[in-house]
């Protein structure tokens, strides 16, 4: 007699998504505790939770966290450039608090191997989408402050921005990232950046990733609903790169 296989239910298919995966180095990265299900809920995506039977996913806490997160940024950079009017700190606040600002943050500390998604999601390379990084990134804000408090919320968010805190740029969020990335290449004489851009999903609803490479070393990528917004995206995670991780003598090399 063959026994018949037991049909997983939609929430059991997000608790095994959610074992699967050892959660102790992102709490450990994050400096914080959280039970099961709150970790859980802020991991959430829609994708799996609409895949499953439309459970909860983690959009509530991603509204609260949005908050908190602005919040403490805020007072941190009115500490900080004491002599500046609001116009500067404000552009401030809304680069680092931006969904690239985040990305950033939750690629650091490499939230996207965490995150529960849906099948189709997670074969589009979901888990290093901007979107659903800072998303998910504020979402866990959230569920920090709803389990610890203000103020131990605002200490992870300020040791996580530790040093985007101490450099942040009044350009905003809409600046000419292309522009900014060509000028520091040009700096260390080097060429200009080439970018190089794809595009899937229908034509009223495409999305594009593009890459920055110099040299043909590709530098990073980027991605949004426009081939401009992508290749912007690129040139402001490649201009990050250059002050961080980029290895100049590999460059210049080939040059």
């Amino acid at each position: 007699m063959t026994r018949r296989k037991r049909r997983v239910s939609g929430q059991e298919a997000v608790d095994q998504a959610f074992a699967a995966v050892d959660h102790t180095p992102l709490l450990d990265a994050l400096g914080v505790q959280l039970p099961e299900t709150a970790l859980k809920q802020a991991l959430t995506h829609r994708s799996i939770a609409n895949e499953n039977g439309n459970l909860p996913h983690n959009e509530r806490l991603e509204f609260l966290g949005d908050a908190v997160l602005g919040l403490s940024v805020a007072g941190a950079l009115f500490e900080l450039h004491p002599e500046s009017p609001e116009s500067i700190i404000s552009k401030m606040r809304a680069t680092l608090v931006s969904r690239y600002g985040l990305s950033d943050i939750a690629r650091e500390i490499h939230l996207g191997d965490h995150v529960l998604l849906g099948i189709g999601e997670e074969s589009m390379g979901g888990r290093d989408r901007v979107s659903i990084l800072a998303d998910t990134m504020e979402a866990v804000f959230g569920a920090i402050y709803l389990e610890h408090g203000f103020h131990a919320t605002r200490d992870v968010i300020l040791r996580l921005y530790g040093d985007k805190l101490k450099t942040a740029s009044a350009k905003g969020i809409n600046a000419d990232w292309k522009t900014s990335l060509q000028e520091r290449l040009a700096e260390r004489g080097l060429p200009m950046a080439v970018y190089e851009t794809t595009s899937t999903g229908p034509d009223h609803q495409r999305h594009f990733v593009a890459t920055a490479s110099v040299q043909g070393h590709e530098l990073a990528r980027g991605e949004g609903t426009a081939k401009k917004l992508a290749e912007q995206q690129a040139a402001h995670q490649a201009y990050l790169a250059l002050q961080n991780t980029v290895d100049w003598e590999a460059l210049h090399k080939d040059a």
